[in-house]
């Protein structure tokens, strides 16, 4: 271990932790921020996907710590490298999925009056996104003990680059496992997934993409156009949505995790819960109310459906940012495009207006890739932070992480309105948006709706059968949703691998494994980042 690392590990209970308005660190983090954010939005239009960047936030701290001049010798610390991370990737995220998506619709739709007020709307609820995660991390239904693959990668990365020796040795083979894994096409952070994550949860994601990948070359079957990933999605969401209120109801609550702070009664969370719950519900409830006011649509609605348009645009976007967290937390994936989809196709089922859903696919598309991110980033810094153990220093960090954030975010939003409209202006528009556009133009049939109903009967038994702690229903409709069939075979792969190196190792070869699967995850998501880059678009 380093001697920095070992002052660091020594002192949390004394030390404060770095700050993010410390002038030096703030002037990173902003820097960071709008790098963060015009890559997120460059790789949304060029390639249709958003990578985590939070490793490379982190790099650039290591980078610049290295410099021999004083003023960058606090870059050294593991805490500031964090900061450094978790603002890079709230600005990727918040500026390509929380904001650029959503604003596409209205703009493909030839509404160009309605892509301020969504503006407005989805940059409130990203901000709304960030701070309801930092309320719930560390609760029963987001726990710190929580997979959470790519906050575990970052973490480790840090760590590694504090300490080195036969720590950092693993992690480098991890990395060129992953980078060489991604070369060759074959999914290796969905390998490092499987030795990290809940072994039920990861094994139904890996049904599910192995089910969506051989349904149509083995049995003629395509899943994705009988809209049967859509319903069992739809079914398993509402469970779980029943298993959340469930869990936070007065009366017997489980025991508090090993981890969890002795002085953190069950009936005190289930009331700090209870409450951020209420407030996020009663925040979504005020957007949706904005948005439909801003953006004139009672026009096109009558007030018994401009009132029935609020209380389900809420709804979904509550609904969304809820499965979207769970799925990342137990997988690493988080399907944001497709529940967006599913909530867009029970509005046109519910008879919406084509206005009214494309503000409604907009609000609830933007709610959940922001509020996951956080937890990623959260999950790294409890784990540097030594995992719960220091309480002060834990919940100090975990605030100026939020602020880091809520920092990227707001710097994410003055980007995204500079560029839009030249980026629009070349036809660079998001793919999904053209898909949710073409579905509010299409409509939904009778046989489309039959589907639905059908499948959402299985996903809400399987969601059930599973409970809160194994969103089995959620995570098969989650591989279901994405064709990916090397990604189920990686997964399934990695779990047998975990089962038999664990058999043989013991509990000792755990945090080996755990460093390793962090490799795995880091060199794979840095590949793809840079071969997503260089070519600078081309692709």
């Amino acid at each position: 271990m380093s001697q920095n690392a070992h002052a660091e590990s020594s002192h949390h209970q004394a030390a404060e932790h770095p700050r993010t308005f410390a002038p030096v660190t703030l002037l990173l983090l902003l820097v960071l921020s709008v790098f963060g954010a015009i890559i997120g939005v460059q790789l949304l239009t060029t390639l249709g996907v958003t990578p985590n960047t939070a490793i490379i936030g982190a790099m650039v701290a290591m980078v610049i710590a290295r410099i021999p001049l004083q003023c960058f010798a606090r870059f050294r610390s593991i805490h500031i490298q964090n900061l450094a991370q978790s603002a890079t990737s709230a600005a990727t995220f918040g500026a390509a999925n929380s904001l650029l998506l959503p604003i596409a619709i209205p703009w493909l739709f030839g509404r160009q009056d309605m892509v301020m007020p969504m503006f407005v709307g989805v940059a409130l609820a990203m901000l709304l996104d960030g701070y309801l995660l930092y309320r719930l991390f560390n609760t029963r239904i987001f726990p710190a003990e929580g997979a959470w693959p790519p906050g575990v990668a970052a973490a480790e990365s840090i760590k590694a680059g504090d300490q080195g020796g036969k720590h950092a040795a693993l992690l480098s083979v991890g990395i060129a496992m992953g980078a060489i894994g991604s070369w060759f096409k074959f999914p290796m952070a969905a390998l490092g997934t499987a030795f990290i994550g809940n072994i039920w949860a990861l094994g139904m994601l890996g049904v599910g993409f192995l089910l969506r990948g051989y349904s149509m070359p083995m049995f003629g079957i395509d899943i994705n156009k009988l809209y049967i990933p859509h319903g069992m999605m739809a079914g398993a969401g509402v469970v779980a949505l029943f298993q959340i209120v469930k869990l936070v109801r007065p009366g017997k609550s489980p025991a508090p995790s090993r981890r969890e702070s002795p002085s953190v009664l069950p009936e005190t969370q289930n009331a700090q819960i209870g409450k951020t719950l209420r407030f996020g519900a009663l925040g979504f409830a005020a957007i949706s109310v904005l948005i439909a006011l801003t953006s004139g649509l009672y026009a096109h609605l009558s007030l018994p459906w401009l009132l029935a348009f609020m209380l389900y645009a809420a709804f979904a976007a509550f609904l969304h940012q809820m499965i979207v967290g769970l799925a990342a937390m137990h997988s690493g994936w988080f399907p944001a495009f497709a529940v967006a989809l599913i909530t867009l196709l029970v509005g046109i089922l519910i008879g919406f207006p084509p206005e009214a859903l494309a503000m409604l696919c907009g609000f609830s598309a933007a709610t959940g890739p922001a509020f996951a991110d956080m937890g990623y980033d959260l999950k790294a810094g409890w784990i540097l932070r030594g995992k719960g153990e220091f309480t002060a220093f834990e919940l100090d960090g975990r605030r100026q992480q939020l602020l880091a954030a809520m920092l990227a975010f707001v710097v994410a939003i003055p980007v995204v309105l500079f560029i839009y409209k030249g980026y629009f202006a070349q036809g660079l528009i998001p793919p999904v948006a053209k898909v949710y556009v073409a579905a509010i133009n299409a409509g939904v049939s009778t046989e489309i709706a039959k589907s639905l109903l059908i499948w959402a009967v299985p996903g809400a038994l399987i969601q059930w059968v599973g409970g809160p702690g194994r969103q089995m229903g959620v995570l098969l409709a989650t591989g279901l949703l994405i064709n990916n069939p090397m990604a189920g075979w990686a997964v399934l792969i990695g779990i047998a691998i975990r089962s038999i190196w664990l058999r043989v190792g013991g509990e000792p070869a755990r945090n080996k494994m755990e460093v390793l699967a962090a490799g795995m995850i880091a060199g794979d998501a840095l590949f793809s980042f840079f071969s997503s880059v260089l070519p600078s678009g081309k692709k």
